[in-house]
């Protein structure tokens, strides 16, 4: 396959101990929502075009997860849904996780999804054979 950037600068596809994942980096925009929307949607769009399911690990950290965020985040995965095999966020703190779990089991989601801190543990996971 090609190696190519996706518009967030991440290298697609991204080998990591013998997997493959796509690497979404919304980390490090403080309070720039406008940005992080846009590059959002952006990454919907590259996703699409791969037209195959993907492990995706997205980074969080720094950001601002506000209502309009989360919100925003929800409606890619419902946009993204068969293009998602493992998604695995990084960066959330305890509350908005549980934000971000209930806004996925209300728009009734079936998504194999796991929450880290770590960013390292993240990408092994979706990389493992194991499901949440």
């Amino acid at each position: 396959m090609i190696m190519m950037k996706s518009p967030g600068g991440s290298t697609f596809p991204y080998y990591y101990k013998g997997g493959e994942i796509h690497c979404l980096k919304y980390g490090n925009k403080y309070k720039d929502e406008q940005a992080l929307l846009q590059l959002m949607q952006k990454e919907e769009e590259f996703i699409v075009q791969v037209k195959r399911r993907l492990k995706i690990w997205v980074d969080f950290d720094k950001t601002s997860f506000t209502p309009s965020v989360c919100n925003a985040f929800i409606q890619n995965i419902i946009n993204l849904n068969h293009h998602i095999d493992k998604l695995s966020v990084v960066g959330l703190s305890g509350f908005y996780r549980w934000r971000l779990k209930r806004g996925i089991r209300k728009a009734k989601l079936k998504v194999i999804i796991s929450f880290y801190l770590d960013p390292e543990e993240a990408k092994t996971w979706l990389v493992s054979e194991r499901a949440m």
